[in-house]
């Protein structure tokens, strides 16, 4: 049985949960929650603050469950353009651009402290020179790399087309290129 639930699409979850299945609102807020946690935290920087905005987002799922449309977008993809938004509103209420902060490494398969170091310090030299990119350019470049969208699932989150979405990624990595070639040597990383 659990491994029907795990199979079960989240669209199949969302209307199960329309029609009063509080079982099916558990797997999937299990199954999203720490994606939409990322994606907020990666925005904002601020762990409380992702909390709410992830918390607000589920919210907003729930509320259209009644209503939705399997045509009109993955669940996912939905979830994740309101996240966008969500902090983004956040961002330009606050006056801040586009903060990503470093994130807390993962505590399993402790690398060494250089190690550490090292990664935080690449860490830090990216989430700088994304947050110097314009607005869109960062989102798409954080879409792509960082969570591992395809580049149509991430045009319908930003609301334009492939095209554009392939254009803000070149120019974004043009520009993380260019503002992080000369810090090679000090990140670590060697011509060959």
């Amino acid at each position: 049985m659990a491994n029907q639930v795990t199979n079960t699409s989240d669209a199949d979850l969302l209307a199960a949960f329309a029609a009063g299945d509080r079982s099916a609102a558990m797997t999937l807020t299990q199954r999203l929650t720490p994606r939409v946690m990322g994606q907020a935290f990666r925005m904002l920087g601020n762990r409380a603050e992702a909390e709410d905005v992830a918390q607000d987002a589920m919210m907003r799922l729930w509320k259209i469950a009644p209503d939705w449309d399997r045509d009109r977008a993955q669940v996912t993809t939905w979830l994740f353009r309101v996240v966008a938004n969500l902090c983004t509103d956040r961002l330009r209420k606050s006056g801040r651009g586009v903060a990503l902060d470093a994130i807390e490494e993962p505590s399993s398969d402790a690398p060494s402290a250089a190690q550490s170091l090292q990664d935080s310090a690449r860490t830090l030299a990216l989430r700088a020179a994304l947050a110097e990119l314009p607005e869109r350019q960062a989102r798409a470049v954080s879409l792509r790399h960082l969570e591992e969208l395809g580049n149509p699932e991430i045009a319908t989150i930003m609301d334009t087309n492939v095209r554009t979405v392939e254009s803000l990624i070149a120019r974004g990595k043009r520009a993380l290129i260019a503002r992080l070639s000369g810090r090679k040597a000090e990140l670590g990383y060697e011509d060959e």
